[in-house]
């Protein structure tokens, strides 16, 4: 891909490492005022409370995530602008504390995306089991993902207008099976994912109140008003390292099996998926690595260009594509993990079994449609 961004041409010519100290002052500013927010809104890690202040609390903690991530990738791109050893010692901790704060959001995402998965394949009007389920499911579980969770489920439970339902699918022997097994698919999978993410929840909590979080905080705090670059950092040109980020990222995707990405079925990925071997999915691997690598990208450029940096609606939809991958895979795993279940009634087992292959050929779209921006964007740019 060409350099469109990096020309010499290009408006951040001259660019110093001064920018890049304001930049990560700005990052840790913003960090302090969302930790300052946490602790106003009562001090829970997604907001456990209803009303105002739950909201409150989940915009606080996204605000951490968001920070964290991007002191932690800048740190990263441009390490050799930093002091090595405080680098090297504050970014395992950035990545900790934005893996732990973004579990519960996960696990609730994950479950309302299988429960809908699971309507739309059945094309049930209602689950019986899983509607008794959803109503005292609020009464049973903590964290601000709660009424996500049970917004999900009334879905799940209720035909929208025009969506596939009875009517429209007349009675087959297989799509009777897959209905009786998934009410019982969805109410084992909200068992296993709400438990999942009260833990989550709990160790939130547990992170936030921890030495190791204040450590970082500190740390944060420090940030702020002091960017411990090198002496010769100030003068030093920004724009080769920001380079270097993306041709990680165009040499990342160069190295995707894209023809595989282009086929409407992949076999290979059903049948890993649903074997015995719990290992992630050895195919997504890469994919995941593009995504980390297309946001370390995205952060270099908000330094290079500051806060009026123009949003590219080619990365955009290139994110977005990856992201959806993400979600689809992390889902199809956790339908597979429910298949594994001991002693689960064969119906309940085809409709994991569906489920799972429903989200790979999730997984395998997101691919394609990455593929297609992806080339749109290089011909753009050839």
């Amino acid at each position: 891909m060409a350099q469109q961004h990096l020309e010499p041409t290009d408006p951040t010519a001259g660019l110093t490492g001064d920018a890049l100290a304001g930049y990560l002052r700005a990052q840790a500013t913003e960090f302090l005022r969302a930790l300052r927010l946490h602790r106003e809104t009562g001090g829970s890690a997604n907001g456990s409370s209803a009303g105002s202040g739950s909201e409150e609390a989940v915009d606080a903690a996204r605000a951490l995530r968001r920070s964290a991530r991007r002191i932690s990738g800048s740190l990263h791109t441009f390490r050799p602008l930093l002091d090595p050893d405080w680098a090297e010692a504050i970014r395992p901790e950035l990545a900790w504390l934005s893996g732990t704060l973004a579990m519960e959001h996960a696990y609730s995402g994950r479950l309302e995306r299988l429960l809908l998965a699971l309507h739309r394949l059945s094309g049930a009007t209602v689950f019986p089991d899983q509607s008794a389920e959803t109503a005292g499911g609020s009464n049973r579980s903590t964290g601000a993902a709660v009424g996500s969770r049970s917004a999900g489920a009334e879905r799940v439970g209720t035909a929208a207008p025009g969506t596939a339902g009875p009517d429209s699918h007349p009675p087959t022997t297989e799509r009777g099976n897959l209905t009786v097994g998934a009410a019982k698919a969805g109410a084992l999978l909200e068992r296993q994912l709400t438990l999942a993410r009260t833990r989550a929840h709990s160790t939130a909590l547990q992170a936030l109140g921890s030495s190791r979080f204040h450590a970082v905080a500190d740390n944060i705090a420090v940030l702020a008003s002091d960017v411990p670059l090198t002496p010769t950092a100030p003068t030093a040109d920004l724009r080769p390292l920001a380079a270097a980020a993306e041709e990680r990222l165009t040499d990342a995707i160069a190295a995707l099996p894209l023809v595989t990405a282009g086929s409407p079925y992949n076999a290979e990925a059903l049948i890993h998926g649903l074997s015995p071997d719990p290992a992630p999915h050895p195919q997504d691997a890469p994919w995941h690595q593009v995504r980390l690598l297309l946001r370390l990208h995205r952060y270099a450029l908000e330094v290079l260009h500051g806060e009026k940096a123009p949003v590219d609606a080619r990365l955009l939809t290139a994110g977005q594509a990856l992201n959806r991958h993400r979600d689809a895979s992390e889902a199809a795993a956790a339908a597979a993990a429910a298949a594994r279940t001991p002693r689960i009634a064969p119906a309940t087992a085809y409709a994991l079994g569906v489920l799972h292959a429903d989200q790979r050929h999730e997984v395998e779209a997101a691919r394609f449609a990455f593929q297609q921006s992806w080339q749109k964007q290089a011909v753009g740019t050839a």
